[in-house]
């Protein structure tokens, strides 16, 4: 049995347009039209699948590290797409079908670290990534998901394009303070061991070691699932320099705290009470940083979606993406 979520409604306290490129479509049950394709974007090209009818108001969904846009699940997208929206999924730069920087040789994370060199890239040039993505689909304003490090990129374009953002959905995500969300130290020490990734099956027993730690717990984890993403992304492309790139622009990222403050669309954050990689703490500031955002934490989750919670996750993405359709309309004309 899931148990109901912990819901706290938190105060506020103290790119150039790219080209679409050809696509292929499908059918998906009792959603219209399935689609996939490339579009330029930033100065690269953008790996993304669309479910729903392009004519409906969009919601757009970022993935966390070192993760392909794959573990968005179908079903998901596909319940987002029923409630009548088209939703865009994507492969950030550097993983799946996306521009991988091969020719980029990622500094050593520890020079990172300390400031002696730079990363390659930022999160902000992955928020321009996200707007690059919406200029090439021809979308002027969308609702915008982010997961985890995908959630620091979705607070990055709604700071930097407000007039983009129609309402912010943030999973398991942080401020960007080290005061805060910061992971267990178990969790670092697995997170950053060296290992050889030989083949497939290698890549999926990793994934299940990986989730077994950071994932919930008892029936909301998912082997499963996790078996399914982790093969998929291996046939979809595994690049461990480009994991490290992304992790040089998360450990890097700016404090936004102050920032989060000028953010003004309907703001929802759901986080896991048993996240052992962003702790509850980062959502939870982030929250408070946010006027009027609301945080929804789910006992027993940890740093992943649990698939009995999906249907619950896309009534909550759809139904502040109706407040934020109802916010955009003009009031009415007195006289």
């Amino acid at each position: 049995m899931v148990v109901p979520p912990w819901d706290v409604r938190a105060d506020a306290s103290g790119a150039g347009h790219g080209g679409r490129f050809a696509c292929e479509t499908a059918r998906m049950g009792d959603v219209a039209v399935r689609a996939q394709g490339r579009v330029a974007a930033n100065g690269i090209e953008l790996a993304y699948e669309t479910f729903g009818d392009a004519g409906d108001p969009a919601i757009v969904l970022v993935m966390g590290w070192a993760t392909q846009m794959i573990a968005w699940p179908d079903e998901l997208c596909a319940g987002l797409a029923g409630r009548g929206h088209f939703v865009v999924r994507f492969d950030n730069r550097d993983v799946g079908a996306s521009t991988h920087l091969a020719h980029v040789v990622p500094p050593r994370l520890g020079e990172v670290l300390t400031r002696r060199r730079q990363p390659p890239y930022t999160i902000g040039d992955m928020a321009d990534d996200v707007t690059g993505l919406l200029d090439g689909l021809g979308l002027a304003s969308v609702h915008l998901v982010g997961a985890s490090m995908g959630g620091f990129i979705a607070q990055t374009v709604a700071l930097r394009h407000p007039d983009r953002v129609r309402s912010l959905t943030l999973f398991m995500t942080s401020t960007g303070s080290l005061r805060v969300g910061q992971a267990r130290p178990r969790i670092y020490a697995r997170l950053l061991r060296r290992e050889v990734i030989s083949g497939r099956d290698a890549a999926v027993a990793a994934a299940v070691e990986t989730f077994r730690l950071i994932g919930s717990r008892g029936d909301l984890f998912d082997e499963a699932f996790v078996r399914d993403v982790a093969g998929r992304s291996w046939d979809r492309g595994f690049d461990p320099a480009g994991s490290l790139r992304q992790l040089e622009a998360t450990v890097t990222q700016p404090n936004r705290t102050a920032a989060l403050r000028r953010i003004t669309v309907p703001t929802l954050v759901i986080h896991g009470l048993h996240d052992p990689l962003v702790a509850p703490s980062g959502g939870l500031a982030v929250a408070r940083a946010i006027p009027s955002a609301r945080f929804v934490g789910y006992p027993g989750m940890g740093h992943d979606l649990p698939r009995s919670l999906w249907p619950e996750f896309a009534e909550q993405i759809a139904a502040l993406a109706a407040r934020g359709e109802r916010a955009r309309r003009p009031g009415p004309v007195s006289g």
